[in-house]
């Protein structure tokens, strides 16, 4: 996967033609989850998806034209991918202005403020997530019901509501029956409160195989995200089963999935070893799982990236490399 391109990608080289053909699988990879969000939140994901491809592109043609002065890589499809993840990341009420101050943090300072492209230790997705959850939490984490659900409301994700439920001292069986709190099939299919991309682990997954099929992306981060996760929450939840809620449940909901398979493997701002990934993606699941448990966060995998991300030329250099 290589969505961070360098600034020579305008060239005809077969490095950047590689590149291309990569992006453009990451992007095939992408649209299982586009379905389903349109299926489940109709006009607003659209909005959003095309709200925040077209200023990506925007924002990445205006600094490479007038701020770097070098050619543009519009055609490379980075800013596409870019756009459509970090849609992904946001909830389907979202104003589109918030959209393109996103658009603007993820592209102008995360992207290109490091001197040429490519060159982000940071996920540009991640980072411009985390800007706006500080910046305006409410519209952040206010969850827009899906057009499937038959009392239509606006309110917590499943991760949000149990992690209420607990803090007010009630029992997980009592949490659990909250009929707020979707059935596991309805979780694992996408009906359900929560961010474009998240919601629908079987769309995740389809895509997450393709780009395993495809060589794009290895099983090592993927493999080592969700196993350490899954252990850590089975433990917990056979050590205090009346506390903590099922590894099944932590997998299908709150964006793991979908951080495991499509941005904590991000090529620039991940290991290049396999033993680095094997340890960048065992050290994400735990904090997650810290995170997720022990704080009054629901979730915890953004976050977890992000600190990791700070590691991994450390990782590249000093331990594995």
């Amino acid at each position: 996967m290589s969505y961070g391109s360098n600034n020579d990608a305008h060239s005809s080289s077969p490095g950047n033609d590689f590149k291309l053909q990569t992006n453009k699988g990451f992007l095939l990879a992408l649209v299982p989850m586009m379905l389903m969000s349109t299926i489940f939140f109709g006009l607003h994901s659209l909005r959003i998806l095309v709200a925040a491809v077209t200023t990506c592109l925007l924002f990445e043609y205006i600094f490479q034209k007038f701020v770097l002065k070098t050619p543009t890589t519009l055609r490379d499809g980075s800013a596409v991918i870019i756009g459509v993840l970090l849609a992904f990341s946001f909830p389907a009420g979202l104003p589109v202005w918030l959209i393109v101050l996103g658009s603007l943090v993820a592209i102008g300072f995360t992207k290109i403020s490091f001197g040429r492209l490519g060159a982000n230790p940071f996920n540009p997705v991640l980072l411009s997530w985390l800007f706006l959850r500080i910046s305006f939490p409410a519209q952040m984490t206010t969850w827009t019901a899906n057009i499937t659900m038959a009392d239509a409301f606006t309110g917590a994700t499943p991760l949000g509501l149990v992690k209420e439920g607990l803090k007010s001292g009630k029992l997980m069986a009592t949490v659990a029956a909250d009929s707020r709190i979707p059935g596991y099939f309805d979780m694992f299919w996408g009906n359900m409160s929560g961010s474009l991309g998240e919601i629908s682990a079987i769309a995740i997954l389809l895509g997450g195989i393709y780009l395993l099929w495809k060589k794009i992306i290895t099983w090592h981060i993927p493999v080592a995200l969700l196993g350490t996760l899954f252990a850590i929450e089975g433990l917990l939840w056979m050590l205090a089963p009346g506390s903590f809620i099922d590894p099944i449940f932590h997998l299908i909901t709150g964006g793991v999935m979908l951080a495991a398979f499509f941005i904590a493997t991000d090529p620039h701002s991940s290991p290049s070893s396999p033993v680095g990934k094997l340890l960048f993606g065992v050290a994400i699941g735990l904090i997650t799982t810290l995170i997720r448990n022990f704080t009054p966060l629901p979730e915890g995998v953004a976050i977890a990236i992000l600190f990791m991300n700070s590691f991994v030329p450390m990782i590249n250099k000093k331990i594995f490399h």
